[in-house]
């Protein structure tokens, strides 16, 4: 997004960027709403390569100096997610009360494909040789029957350093009741290893069942080590460029913390990007009045879908991450920490298209990245992904891929297309077709499962399209969910990275309590957690009086597997309000069963509270032309039918007001827009542009 400098006094500058599979975007915003934009392929070898790459980018278009920037600094990163996918984190032990040593393979006993008779899991981060037990006893009600003996870790010490271990998870029983025994056992291996990384579930995920509070402290302890000096490196840098303020990282929960918290909980940024991305959904539904929305994030190398609902995204307990298959909840390893709840669909501009043995077309999961990425990057990829097969059906233009600073190569896209289409045994064009159907028909199959299974109706839902390849599809999509609406914002290709430049300060905490509702401890339990978030926030630069908490618990009726997360409008414990307490968790369960169970008693598995920092002002300069711009040229787009000849619109020639009828392609700098026959686009007075399905 780009408009007019306006000279301001006392300028307030924020920079974020977000680091994607392919590529890294970086959003700079002034007080008064002028933006600025960049987007640079994403470096894996140096992740801060392309951080820096990025940054000053758009520092370099708003004239600024790092010096200037006397606001936050806002980052989301994938760090966490690949460093579980590629197997990269060190070596990394789990410490668990003697008899336990199989929780990783054991998982939680459930089958998440019954008539699978060779299902299949992802493997455990950390092998069973490098499982130790500890004798030691805390029993249900935290009484420690058996303490951590000095003698035995003495033992364990020297087994961890000739195993080369740099970080343990520690997950005794009954440790989310009382930590004492993992506090005890983390200070003996401090005296003795002293550089080790130690994580405590009693910290980071002390809540019930052992098998996903196991997997959660594993995936914290094995990304501890890479992400850490990450943050630390990435402060330093900073520093040293000139930047006034430390960096603040965007969490899963659709928050920010400072960068001390999120490397001591790297856990917690599993989902950091996406997350940015759903909270500028958010803000966009707010803007314009919508109560309920989809949020359709189609990246370089993944898409993402979100309902947005009464203007907020729904935050979950419990996630997945590392699924074998990815829409078969199970197939992962479960991470007991608040996340947005969304839907990860393996659809991106990098996914690779591929014939499975009976001869049909796959699109995904695997991607092309940014190294060596899609074939018509040039940069080394030959497999068809779904970039080459938009090049080929006329959507992108070769030579204006990024403004023209990154041209594509369409004779390379050509041929990766060729083969796929020799394969398939149909012309180049018709494989084509076929994966821009095949992808769309994947997410929105992966929209309406991830809508079904929460009791949502997805049918006739605005589709907010954005990420750098999502505005190319989101109108074939929106017409596979039923819907008739499709909303393209300024910064489209950017807005995750925009959407952590406007996200506050916020930390969610969650303490596992069973039983009937014990209000002393629940009271002493709340407490603890609001000290706890407290300090969080305070330490990443939010004032006292600017903080304010939120309350809610995981209940069930007594006797039951599962529970409700349930958010209240006050504190219950600390009035002691049983009665208010059962309305709340009733109205809940009614909301998700269809019925109450009145003469059954209740009970809290968890108490969770939420601190939040002071809103961010989000709006933005207008982007819109003085008068309507006309098509600055026509080309042949084959989405439909074979060379339709398709006017193309310049985004930034466009006025407020002005209508295009579809089929129309509107390009900007990182992304395009295409809108399809029998739609109708009009640009609005904040940059939006609205496509309505006609008829």
């Amino acid at each position: 997004m780009t408009g007019p400098d306006v000279q301001d006094p006392s300028p307030r500058y924020r920079v974020a960027v977000d680091i994607g599979g392919t590529f890294t975007d970086a959003v700079l915003r002034r007080g008064d709403g002028l933006v600025r934009s960049d987007k640079r392929l994403t470096t894996h070898g140096d992740l801060l390569e392309g951080f820096f790459a990025a940054v000053d980018g758009v520092l370099a278009k708003a004239g600024i100096a790092p010096a200037d920037v006397d606001d936050t600094i806002v980052h989301a990163t994938t760090i966490v997610t690949n460093a579980v996918v590629t197997r990269s984190g060190p070596p990394t032990a789990l410490l668990v009360t003697e008899g336990f040593r199989d929780v990783l393979h054991i998982r939680d006993e459930h089958r998440y494909d019954m008539f699978d008779p060779q299902i299949e899991y992802a493997d455990p981060l950390v092998p069973r040789a490098r499982t130790f037990g500890i004798s030691e006893r805390v029993h249900a009600d935290g009484n420690v029957d058996r303490p951590v003996e000095a003698a035995e870790v003495d033992i364990l010490a020297r087994q961890l350093n000739d195993a080369n271990v740099e970080s343990v998870a520690i997950c005794l029983l009954n440790a989310y009741v009382n930590g004492t025994n993992e506090r005890r056992l983390r200070d003996l291996l401090a005296e003795r290893l002293p550089d080790l990384h130690v994580s405590l579930s009693s910290e980071v995920a002390p809540q019930i069942r052992e098998y996903p509070r196991a997997a959660t402290t594993v995936l914290n302890a094995y990304t501890q080590p890479i992400v850490a000096p990450y943050l630390e490196r990435l402060s330093e840098v900073l520093a040293e460029r000139g930047f006034s303020t430390a960096p603040l990282i965007m969490m899963s929960n659709g928050g920010v913390l400072g960068a001390a918290t999120a490397g001591r909980f790297p856990v917690r940024m599993v989902e950091s990007g996406p997350a940015a991305g759903a909270l500028a959904a958010s803000h966009l539904a707010e803007r314009m009045g919508l109560d309920r929305m989809l949020s359709f994030d189609m990246g370089g190398t993944t898409a993402k879908a979100c309902l947005i609902e009464e203007r907020r995204p729904t935050v979950t307990g419990r996630f997945e991450v590392d699924r074998v298959y990815r829409f078969k909840a199970g197939s992962g390893f479960p991470i007991l920490i608040p996340a947005i709840d969304m839907i990860e669909i393996g659809a991106g501009g990098g996914s690779i298209a591929t014939v499975d043995n009976l001869g049909l077309l796959k699109v995904g999961p695997d991607s092309a990245g940014s190294e060596p990425g899609p074939a018509c990057y040039a940069r080394g990829g030959r497999a068809p992904t779904v970039t080459d097969a938009d090049l080929v059906l006329g959507l992108l233009d070769a030579g204006h891929f990024l403004g023209g600073d990154m041209a594509l190569d369409l004779r390379a896209a050509e041929r990766a297309v060729d083969g796929l289409a020799e394969r398939l045994g149909v012309a180049r064009i018709e494989a084509a077709r076929g994966v821009f159907r095949v992808v769309g028909e994947s997410m929105a199959a992966a929209a309406r499962a991830h809508a079904t299974d929460r009791g949502l109706d997805y049918r006739g839902l605005p589709v907010l399209a954005f990420g750098g390849a999502g505005p190319a599809h989101a109108c074939f999509v929106a017409e596979l969910l039923d819907g008739d609406t499709v909303i393209y914002p300024p910064l489209a290709s950017v807005l995750s990275a925009f959407g952590a430049l406007i996200t506050p300060l916020r930390y969610d905490l969650a303490r596992g309590m069973a039983g009937p509702v014990d209000w002393d401890r629940a009271e002493a339990a709340m407490a603890a957690m609001e000290e706890e978030a407290r300090a969080a926030m305070t330490a990443a630069g939010c004032p006292q009086d600017g903080m304010r908490f939120g309350h809610g618990a995981d209940m069930r009726y007594a006797g039951q597997q599962n529970e409700v997360t349930v958010p209240f409008d006050g504190n219950p414990v600390a009035a002691r309000d049983g009665a208010m307490l059962r309305e709340a968790f009733e109205t809940a369960y009614e909301a998700a069963y269809g019925l109450r169970l009145s003469d059954l008693a209740i009970e809290a598995v968890a108490w969770r509270v939420s601190a939040h920092g002071p809103g961010i002002a989000g709006e933005t300069e207008p982007m819109t032309a003085a008068a309507p711009g006309g098509a600055k040229g026509k080309r042949p787009v084959h989405v439909r039918a074979d060379g339709e000849s398709v006017p193309v619109y310049d985004r930034a020639a466009l006025s407020a007001g002005q209508a295009l009828a579809g089929p129309a392609i509107i390009e900007e700098r990182e992304t395009t827009i295409f809108v399809m026959a029998g739609w109708r686009a009009e640009v609005r007075g904040d940059g939006c542009i609205v496509a309505r399905r006609e008829g």
